[in-house]
């Protein structure tokens, strides 16, 4: 029985789409989504799965019958027909990227807005404006780091980061914690509170505002079940701004090349109840005001050198003393050096 090559190719097409469609909603590729965030994200690499199999399917396909159907018949030592291209075929296969590429960005610029991309610093302009209004200053005196203003080029460089979705911008964010990467941990200060953490505790359902920086080379905080990462800058502050959905520990990983030891730069973050967030507060207030302070996660840094405090944090990190100490002669070394050759 000869089915006509139009139903065969309607066929085909529709069981090209329908496979696409099941493959891009269950790829199983991506961890567990914990943030409202994670879901736009999600979206579109589901899309751009959806897209990728369904060319995958068709090139390969296309080679197997071409492989089939255009073989070489035993004793056919003839030559091929001398075709020398095909205009509308050559349109078609450059127009079909074009269009896609097109319609993936669209998307992406719309997902960026929608996370807060496009206002990065919103929550800084507005906590500047505060200030001002608190001491009676101009906002270009309260606020003279001009990289802390999103899109105003009259103000200074872009920053950086995910702010406030447009429907949050000029809301207050209820809490906001202070990221510091350093060779090689993340530290954590929670500005309202004093307390200063090697772990990362939100409360779910409640907006958070990362404010992130460096203080030696270039990190990157990386939230992989939040779907969210963003670069620590030696100099710069940039902003991540989210709300976690689930309760659960998740990793927290450097996803920048930062040194010798950048395999082993990581934290957790502990998301939890409302009741249970207010307890650790409580606990790490409680500890960071007796006697052993020198021997509390939540101890002050300032006054510590690099291999002091990230002593505490050596076996949570499975590093070795030794390690830490031929870190800490290792940048001595180093600053030496660069006396010399200045």
């Amino acid at each position: 029985m000869n089915i006509p090559s139009q139903i065969t190719t309607l066929l085909a097409g529709i069981a090209l789409t329908l496979i696409s469609l099941w493959y891009g909603q269950n790829h199983g590729l991506l961890p567990l989504a914990a943030s409202d965030e994670a879901a736009q994200v999600d979206a579109l690499f589901n899309m751009m799965m959806t897209i990728a199999m369904g060319l995958f399917l068709l090139v390969q396909g296309v080679i197997v019958v071409s492989a089939i159907k255009f073989r070489r018949r035993k004793d056919d030592e003839t030559d091929g027909p001398p075709v020398h291209g095909n205009i509308p075929l050559e349109i078609v296969w450059t127009a079909i990227p074009a269009v896609l590429v097109l319609i993936i960005s669209v998307y992406s610029f719309e997902i960026y807005n929608a996370m807060g991309g496009l206002d990065p610093m919103a929550s800084h302009d507005h906590h500047g404006s505060q200030l001002a209004q608190a001491h009676n200053m101009s906002p270009s005196e309260a606020n003279p780091d001009k990289s802390l203003i999103a899109l105003s080029p009259s103000r200074g460089v872009i920053a950086i980061g995910l702010g406030a979705s447009p429907e949050n911008i000029g809301k207050p964010v209820p809490l906001t914690v202070n990221v510091m990467g350093l060779q090689y941990a993340w530290i954590f200060t929670y500005p309202e509170t004093g307390i200063t953490s090697g772990e990362l505790h939100l409360p779910v359902g409640q907006e958070v505002d990362l404010r992130i920086s460096a203080q030696d080379v270039l990190h990157a905080f990386w939230l992989p079940e939040f779907r969210l990462k963003q670069d620590a800058i030696p100099g710069r502050e940039t902003e991540l701004r989210f709300t976690a959905n689930k309760v659960g520990q998740y990793p927290i990983v450097c996803a920048e090349l930062c040194g010798a030891y950048h395999g082993a730069m990581g934290a957790q973050l502990f998301v939890q109840t409302p009741e249970e967030y207010q307890a650790w507060l409580k606990e790490q207030q409680a500890v960071a005001s007796n006697d052993t302070l020198d021997k509390a996660v939540a101890a002050n840094p300032a006054d510590r050198s690099n291999s002091e405090f990230l002593a505490p944090y050596a076996q949570e990190m499975g590093i070795e003393s030794q390690t830490l100490e031929q870190l800490h002669s290792n940048h001595e070394h180093f600053a030496q050096t660069m006396a010399i050759s200045n």
